[in-house]
């Protein structure tokens, strides 16, 4: 069986690339594409097996290095193009484009759906705001919306069976596309976050410091309340965290892998206040044993279980954070129980329930049952 890998892109590694590199080791005989390439070879290494990509005629394009996601509205055509006509397999690992590769009936094409594009669907005037869009750039971008939402709608009838990463892209997907799907949620390197018995005394959250991750909050809530806190990440917010800085908050930005394990391990809980389709920090948090003070939407019930491996907040408010965090302090956990929780995200786990499922679709697709 010959079997193709199609990927958005290949920029920074995050979520999205551990996937692939999974999806590498159970079909290692697997081809790759995507719209652009510009992994470096030591991510190539890491994240691709040293494997190299077929890429679209962006990846030509003048400033594609750079300014690739600038190529938004020829997207659609761009994957379309790609030659896929010589496997019998195609996996689409789709959080923009991906799941619109064109494949003929005779290919069973799987789509692993980290979500439908966000800033075309219920997202599109939160992305305005954040990315500080002008009036007449939103009129042209409400009109580019509008166009790839019909085609994103029509291209996910080429896909044969959806996977979705959560329950609550399982309902994305059923509201946009109108189809089904199974949940099988995404690796999680929880061998590298050990567990940790002694936990000190401070809070701690991580993350690109942009605008919805909320970390701003999260250190006005700290400022306020004058429990100690740290916090890992570089990015936008991160001046204006600095700024209203108090001295019961350590704001360290960017710091290494085996910084932020040390850090997750000894925290009392983590804190995550972003609506995030998964959230793998959270999982990486619990595998340590240290409990996860959530926002409870989105992923994050999939994950956390409120007062068993963490606690949930239902604003993303100042107020409703802090309520969180009193109800946290008059609460007990086992941290041993909470990092068994997060077994339940391994890349093992995953890579059994996807080639699982995938066989499942090979021998009812061969029957034409699907």
């Amino acid at each position: 069986m010959r079997i193709a890998i199609v990927h958005d892109w290949y920029d920074r590694p995050g979520g999205a690339e551990r996937v692939i590199k999974s999806l590498l080791e159970i079909y290692p005989q697997a081809d790759l594409f995507a719209l652009v390439d510009h992994f470096s070879e030591a991510n190539r290494e890491k994240y691709l097996l040293g494997k190299r990509v077929e890429s679209s005629f962006i990846q030509s394009l003048p400033f594609s290095s750079t300014r690739f996601r600038d190529y938004l509205p020829l997207f659609p055509l761009a994957i379309e193009q790609l030659d896929l006509r010589g496997y019998d397999l195609v996996i689409s690992s789709s959080h923009a484009v991906a799941k619109g590769v064109i494949t003929h009936p005779g290919q069973l094409h799987i789509s692993y759906c980290y979500t439908p594009m966000r800033y075309i669907w219920d997202m599109q005037e939160s992305y305005f705001v954040d990315h500080r869009i002008g009036p007449l750039k939103r009129k042209f971008l409400r009109y580019l919306f509008f166009k790839l939402r019909q085609w994103d709608r029509l291209s996910s009838e080429r896909v044969e069976r959806f996977i979705s990463i959560s329950s609550f892209i399982q309902r994305r997907v059923r509201k946009y596309y109108g189809r089904d799907s199974v949940v099988i949620h995404p690796p999680v390197d929880t061998a590298a976050f050990g567990f940790h018995a002694d936990k000190e005394d401070y809070y701690f959250t991580a993350s690109r410091l942009v605008p919805y991750k909320k970390c701003a909050m999260i250190a006005r809530t700290f400022a306020r309340n004058g429990k100690r806190l740290v916090i890992a990440g570089d990015g936008p917010d991160y001046l204006e965290i600095k700024r209203n800085l108090t001295p019961n908050i350590t704001l360290l930005g960017a710091v290494s892998d085996e910084k932020m394990i040390y850090l997750m391990q000894r925290a009392k809980a983590f804190v995550f206040a972003s609506f995030e389709d998964f959230g793998i920090v959270p999982v990486e948090a619990m595998s340590c044993g240290t409990p996860v003070i959530a926002y409870g939407k989105g992923g994050s019930l999939d994950t956390v279980v409120d007062t068993k491996t963490g606690i949930f907040f239902q604003e993303q408010s100042e107020e409703s954070l802090d309520r969180a965090l009193s109800r946290f302090e008059k609460s007990d956990f086992d941290y041993k129980s909470i990092s068994e929780h997060a077994q339940r995200f391994s890349d093992e786990r995953f890579k059994r329930e996807f080639a699982d499922y995938v066989r499942k679709c090979i021998s009812n697709f061969d029957n034409r049952g699907i």
